[in-house]
Order: C-alpha cells, then sequence, then structure tokens
C-alpha cells in the first residue's frame, strides 16, 4: 500500500480514509465504493462506480470517528468521462440525513482532468466530521471515483497539538 501524506505547518497529517468504511448509493458491476479508499490512484480499473444515468448518486467515506480535516484530494478516472465528475460536492460532516449528503458543503469539484489528482481544501479552513461525501446533484448522472484521501487530525483536539 502507498502512503500519501499532506503536511500543514511542515508536519505531516495522515489519509485517515484508508481505515474507513466507504458505501455509496448503487454500484455497476465489481466497481465497489471501497475501491476509492484502497491507497492506489491508478485511474484505469481500480475505480469506485455507480450505476450509470442514476438521480443524485453519492458515495461516502465513514472515517469511524469524527476528524478535523484540513484537506480532500480526489484522483479521477483516466480511461474516459473525465466530465462525469464536474459539478461534484464534497461534504463534510456528522450527520447521515439524507445519507450524509446534507452535511456542510466542503468544496466543489468544478474539473479534473483524466488520470489527475486535485487537493481541495474547504472554504475557510478545515471542518470537523466523521462522514466526507462525494455527492453529485442532478439527473441523469454516474459518478466514479478512482482515490479519495482525506487528511486529518483527531477532533477535539487543536491541529497545534497533532503536529
Amino acid at each position: 500500500m502507498i502512503v500519501f501524506l499532506v503536511f500543514l505547518q511542515g508536519y505531516p497529517l495522515p489519509n485517515v480514509a484508508l481505515k474507513g468504511e466507504a458505501a455509496q448509493s448503487s454500484t455497476l458491476s465489481f466497481a465497489t465504493a471501497s475501491k476509492a479508499i484502497d491507497g492506489r490512484r491508478n485511474s484505469n480499473g481500480f475505480c469506485s462506480h455507480t450505476a450509470e444515468d442514476e438521480t443524485n448518486p453519492w458515495w461516502r467515506v465513514d472515517l469511524q470517528r469524527s476528524f478535523t480535516i484540513t484537506a480532500v484530494k480526489v484522483t479521477n478516472r483516466g480511461d474516459c468521462c473525465a466530465e462525469r465528475l464536474d459539478g461534484a460536492e464534497i461534504r463534510i460532516g456528522n450527520s447521515l440525513e439524507n445519507n450524509g449528503n446534507n452535511n456542510p458543503r466542503c468544496a466543489s469539484i468544478l474539473h479534473i482532468n483524466a488520470g489527475k489528482t486535485y487537493t481541495y481544501r474547504c472554504d475557510g479552513g478545515s471542518m470537523e466530521g466523521r462522514f466526507v461525501n462525494v455527492f453529485l446533484p442532478g439527473q441523469p448522472k454516474t459518478l466514479t471515483l478512482c482515490e479519495v484521501e482525506v487528511y486529518a487530525a483527531p477532533a477535539g483536539r487543536g491541529l497545534s497539538d497533532w503536529i
């Protein structure tokens, strides 16, 4: 397994998604939600994938406890259809209301080129939450994620205590 770190003030924060449990609104073939947190940024064949032409598809990782999240990295598929991720929202919080899609928005994904990884920092800095969702509003939509990395420190502790 490859481990990627994000540095805050020169100190590393772990990718806590690797120990989480993933779920998604539907699954196409063998493209399970857990493929987006397997530690591989391989954008061809190792991706999660919802059913095609779904209304409001979503993907979620349960981090098992609340964290102070500073960055979320998303890797898009590399073989085709990079535009399918356009308009997705990253939502973070502690609620499972509407499958976690009602949690506050951290950032919006305007576009990620095919096979590329982009780092999102929440509007206004860090956010606290147990659940990280990628929600794609509208219809008909298909959600594919090749890797989602969540860099965070345990909630309830100041980031300066962690680093």
